[in-house]
Protein backbone atom coordinates (compact mmCIF):
# COMPACT_ATOMS: atom_id res chain seq x y z
CA UNK A 1 0.00 0.00 0.00
CA UNK A 2 1.19 3.51 -0.79
CA UNK A 3 1.66 6.33 1.68
CA UNK A 4 -1.51 8.48 1.83
CA UNK A 5 -1.09 11.69 -0.15
CA UNK A 6 -1.42 15.17 1.27
CA UNK A 7 -5.09 16.18 1.23
CA UNK A 8 -6.38 12.60 1.43
CA UNK A 9 -8.37 11.41 4.45
CA UNK A 10 -6.06 9.82 7.01
CA UNK A 11 -6.88 6.11 7.31
CA UNK A 12 -8.89 5.65 10.51
CA UNK A 13 -7.92 3.02 13.05
CA UNK A 14 -8.32 1.91 16.63
CA UNK A 15 -5.28 0.54 18.48
CA UNK A 16 -4.48 -0.22 22.12
CA UNK A 17 -2.38 2.37 23.93
CA UNK A 18 0.50 1.61 26.29
CA UNK A 19 -2.17 1.68 29.05
CA UNK A 20 -4.10 -1.08 27.25
CA UNK A 21 -7.06 1.18 26.40
CA UNK A 22 -8.28 1.49 22.79
CA UNK A 23 -7.69 4.79 21.03
CA UNK A 24 -9.45 5.67 17.77
CA UNK A 25 -7.95 8.26 15.45
CA UNK A 26 -11.48 9.55 14.76
CA UNK A 27 -11.84 10.46 18.46
CA UNK A 28 -9.19 13.16 17.96
CA UNK A 29 -11.06 15.08 15.22
CA UNK A 30 -11.07 18.79 15.85
CA UNK A 31 -7.37 18.94 16.67
CA UNK A 32 -4.17 18.31 14.73
CA UNK A 33 -2.54 14.91 15.21
CA UNK A 34 1.13 14.01 14.88
CA UNK A 35 1.23 10.32 14.05
CA UNK A 36 4.77 9.01 14.03
CA UNK A 37 5.68 5.45 13.09
CA UNK A 38 8.92 3.99 14.45
CA UNK A 39 10.46 0.51 14.26
CA UNK A 40 11.15 -0.58 17.85
CA UNK A 41 10.92 0.52 21.48
CA UNK A 42 14.11 1.26 23.39
CA UNK A 43 16.51 1.18 20.45
CA UNK A 44 18.98 4.02 20.01
CA UNK A 45 17.39 5.97 17.15
CA UNK A 46 13.79 5.30 18.23
CA UNK A 47 14.64 6.50 21.74
CA UNK A 48 16.20 9.69 20.37
CA UNK A 49 13.10 10.33 18.29
CA UNK A 50 10.69 9.69 21.18
CA UNK A 51 12.71 11.90 23.53
CA UNK A 52 12.80 14.69 20.94
CA UNK A 53 8.99 14.59 20.72
CA UNK A 54 8.91 14.52 24.54
CA UNK A 55 11.13 17.58 24.76
CA UNK A 56 9.05 19.43 22.13
CA UNK A 57 5.77 18.34 23.73
CA UNK A 58 5.05 21.69 25.46
CA UNK A 59 4.99 23.29 22.01
CA UNK A 60 2.60 20.64 20.68
CA UNK A 61 0.40 21.13 23.75
CA UNK A 62 0.27 24.91 23.10
CA UNK A 63 -0.78 24.10 19.52
CA UNK A 64 -3.49 21.78 20.93
CA UNK A 65 -2.03 18.90 18.91
CA UNK A 66 -2.08 15.24 19.88
CA UNK A 67 1.16 13.25 19.50
CA UNK A 68 0.93 9.49 18.96
CA UNK A 69 3.81 7.04 18.54
CA UNK A 70 3.08 3.77 16.70
CA UNK A 71 5.21 0.64 16.41
CA UNK A 72 4.65 -3.13 16.18
CA UNK A 73 5.75 -3.56 19.81
CA UNK A 74 3.35 -4.88 22.47
CA UNK A 75 1.36 -2.87 25.00
CA UNK A 76 3.70 -4.15 27.74
CA UNK A 77 6.82 -3.06 25.81
CA UNK A 78 5.27 0.36 25.17
CA UNK A 79 4.38 0.78 28.85
CA UNK A 80 8.01 0.12 29.87
CA UNK A 81 9.41 2.41 27.16
CA UNK A 82 7.01 5.26 27.97
CA UNK A 83 7.72 5.04 31.69
CA UNK A 84 11.51 4.74 31.27
CA UNK A 85 11.71 7.96 29.24
CA UNK A 86 8.74 9.83 30.83
CA UNK A 87 7.00 10.20 27.48
CA UNK A 88 3.95 12.51 27.86
CA UNK A 89 2.04 11.04 24.91
CA UNK A 90 0.53 7.60 24.21
CA UNK A 91 2.29 4.84 22.31
CA UNK A 92 0.07 2.61 20.18
CA UNK A 93 0.62 -1.12 19.76
CA UNK A 94 0.26 -2.10 16.08
CA UNK A 95 1.36 -5.70 16.71
CA UNK A 96 -0.22 -7.04 13.51
CA UNK A 97 1.17 -3.98 11.62
CA UNK A 98 -2.23 -3.39 9.98
CA UNK A 99 -2.08 0.36 10.60
CA UNK A 100 1.51 0.56 9.36
CA UNK A 101 0.31 -1.21 6.21
CA UNK A 102 -2.67 1.15 5.82
CA UNK A 103 -0.25 4.10 6.01
CA UNK A 104 2.21 2.48 3.57
CA UNK A 105 5.10 2.35 6.04
CA UNK A 106 5.37 -1.46 6.42
CA UNK A 107 8.15 -2.07 3.93
CA UNK A 108 10.93 -4.42 2.98
CA UNK A 109 14.14 -3.31 4.68
CA UNK A 110 17.72 -4.51 4.54
CA UNK A 111 20.37 -4.74 7.24
CA UNK A 112 23.77 -6.32 6.65
CA UNK A 113 22.45 -8.01 3.50
CA UNK A 114 19.47 -9.52 5.34
CA UNK A 115 16.03 -8.57 3.97
CA UNK A 116 13.05 -8.33 6.31
CA UNK A 117 9.73 -6.50 6.71
CA UNK A 118 9.53 -3.61 9.14
CA UNK A 119 8.39 -0.07 9.80
CA UNK A 120 10.01 2.70 7.80
CA UNK A 121 10.32 5.69 10.13
CA UNK A 122 7.65 8.11 8.90
CA UNK A 123 5.62 10.94 10.47
CA UNK A 124 2.19 12.14 9.38
CA UNK A 125 0.65 15.45 10.36
CA UNK A 126 -3.13 15.11 10.24
CA UNK A 127 -5.26 18.25 10.32
CA UNK A 128 -8.31 18.88 12.51
CA UNK A 129 -10.62 17.57 9.76
CA UNK A 130 -8.79 14.24 9.62
CA UNK A 131 -6.88 14.85 6.39
CA UNK A 132 -3.18 14.25 5.79
CA UNK A 133 -1.56 17.69 5.90
CA UNK A 134 2.11 16.68 5.65
CA UNK A 135 4.21 13.52 5.35
CA UNK A 136 7.81 13.21 6.55
CA UNK A 137 9.31 10.09 4.94
CA UNK A 138 12.61 8.38 5.75
CA UNK A 139 12.90 10.51 8.87
CA UNK A 140 16.24 11.49 10.34
CA UNK A 141 15.76 12.27 14.01
CA UNK A 142 17.98 15.36 14.35
CA UNK A 143 15.69 18.39 14.27
CA UNK A 144 12.67 16.31 13.27
CA UNK A 145 10.34 17.14 16.19
CA UNK A 146 10.92 20.86 15.65
CA UNK A 147 10.25 20.56 11.90
CA UNK A 148 7.00 18.73 12.70
CA UNK A 149 6.03 21.43 15.23
CA UNK A 150 6.57 24.12 12.56
CA UNK A 151 4.22 22.29 10.19
CA UNK A 152 1.59 21.93 12.92
CA UNK A 153 1.92 25.63 13.78
CA UNK A 154 1.30 26.46 10.14
CA UNK A 155 -2.00 24.60 10.03
CA UNK A 156 -3.93 27.37 11.81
Amino acid sequence: MDVPVVGAPAPDFTLPTDAGKPLALASLRGKPVVLYFYPKDDTETCTKEACAFRDAFPRFRRLKAAVLGVSPDTVKSHARFRKKYALPFPLLADVEHAVAEAYGVWREKQLFGHRYMGVERTTFVIDAEGRVAHVFEKVRTAGHAEAVAKVVAGLG
